[in-house]
C-alpha cells in the first residue's frame, strides 16, 4: 500500500473500521495524513478525522482502534468541507479482472461512498482501493448481476501483488433510496438526516425500499433471499 503513488500523494484517506485495515489506518498515520473513518456500522455517529499533526508516537496506534478514533478523533457531519483523494476498503473476495467485490452482505462500504459522494467529497475519479490476501482473490463474480449501488474497486493491495482493474463498472452517484428498507434506515440515525434533508431541500418525499428482516448484529452475514455479494 505505502508503495502507491496514489497513496504516498494523498493528504486525506477514508478507511474501513474493520480489524483487518488496521495497518492501513496506522501507514495513513504515519504517513502524515489524515484518517477519515466511519463509526463502526454508523450506529453512533458518521465520520470521524484524526489528524495526524495532533499524534504522538505513543498515541498513534491506539489512534487506529475504534476506541482511539472516538478518543483523538473529530466527528464532522454532513456539512463538513472536505476533499477523499483516496478510499480503502476491505473484501470477502475481489475479481481483479473486473474489479467487482463482494462485501459481508450488509452494504455499510456503499452507503458510506453514497454519502461521500452527496458531501461532494469523493467523484467518479476518487480512487477506491481494497486491501486483501491473494486467498481472497477470485474469478466467478458476475458482473451482470450487480447492482447499481454496488462499490467496484480500481486498485487490489495482496501482501504480494498490487493489481490495477481497470473496472468499467460504473461507481455509485449517491444513495439510492429506493433500495433501502425501512429497518435499515430506521438503524442509523445519520441516514435519516441525510433523508429529512433532501426531502426539505426538494420539497418531496423520497422513495423507500422493500421492507425485510434483518437478523440480529452478530449474526449477520447476508440478507436472506439476497446475494450474498452485493454489499460489504
Amino acid at each position: 500500500m505505502c508503495e502507491l503513488e496514489v497513496f504516498s500523494d494523498s493528504q486525506c484517506v477514508k478507511v474501513n473500521p474493520d480489524s483487518p485495515q488496521k495497518g492501513v489506518r496506522l501507514l495513513t498515520l504515519t504517513g502524515g495524513k489524515k484518517l477519515l473513518t466511519p463509526q463502526p456500522r454508523l450506529r453512533t455517529g458518521f465520520f470521524s478525522i484524526v489528524e495526524s499533526g495532533m499524534l504522538t508516537p505513543a498515541t498513534i496506534k491506539e489512534a487506529c482502534t475504534s476506541v482511539g478514533v472516538a478518543k483523538y478523533g473529530k466527528p464532522i457531519g454532513l456539512d463538513e468541507k472536505i476533499k477523499v483523494d483516496l478510499i480503502v476498503i476491505g473484501s470477502v473476495a475481489v475479481d481483479p479482472k473486473t474489479g467487482a467485490r463482494l462485501g459481508k452482505g450488509e452494504g455499510f462500504a456503499e452507503l458510506e461512498y453514497g454519502m461521500l459522494r452527496y458531501m461532494g467529497a469523493i467523484d467518479d475519479s476518487t480512487l477506491i482501493v481494497t486491501s486483501v490476501h491473494d486467498c481472497q482473490l477470485v474469478d466467478d463474480i458476475p458482473v451482470q448481476k450487480l447492482l447499481v449501488h454496488d462499490v467496484p474497486v480500481d486498485i487490489v493491495c495482496t501482501p504480494t501483488q498490487v493489481i490495477l482493474t481497470n473496472t468499467k463498472i460504473p461507481k455509485p452517484q449517491g444513495i439510492y433510496w429506493e433500495m433501502l428498507s425501512p429497518e435499515k434506515l430506521s438503524q442509523i440515525r445519520i441516514l435519516r438526516e441525510l433523508k429529512r434533508r433532501i426531502e426539505r431541500e426538494t420539497g418531496k418525499l423520497l422513495p423507500c425500499g422493500p421492507s425485510e428482516k434483518l437478523p440480529p448484529t452478530a449474526q449477520r452475514t447476508s440478507r436472506p433471499g439476497k446475494r450474498a455479494f452485493s454489499k460489504k
